[in-house]
């Protein structure tokens, strides 16, 4: 079951058939994925195919990890499957 962690904590688990794979990338369904751990961030980029991302903070024990976390709020339909869905970087260990 993939799962990803970091600073000691389980940041989302879901079951492989749950989730999506991306250029590489996990994306778990923002249902899987402990929101306590998850500030907003101002923080956007774009992909050419995918549309403007929204990132999140994550913080655990006090520390933060500044927009590792990035999700499509509004996707483009070539990656419409992709919202509602979180990924993760920047340190945070995603576990197949």
């Amino acid at each position: 079951m993939p799962r990803a962690l970091w600073n000691g904590a389980v940041i989302a688990e879901a079951p492989a058939e749950a989730t999506h794979k991306v250029e590489g990338n996990t994306y778990f369904p923002i249902s899987s994925v402990n929101k306590a751990y998850l500030r907003a961030s101002d923080h956007h980029t774009v992909c050419p195919w995918k549309g403007t991302a929204s990132y999140y903070n994550v913080e655990v024990n006090g520390e933060k990890n500044q927009n590792a976390a990035w999700y499509y709020p509004e996707p483009s339909q070539a990656a419409a499957q992709i919202k509602g869905f979180v990924a993760f970087w920047k340190g945070v260990q995603v576990e197949a």
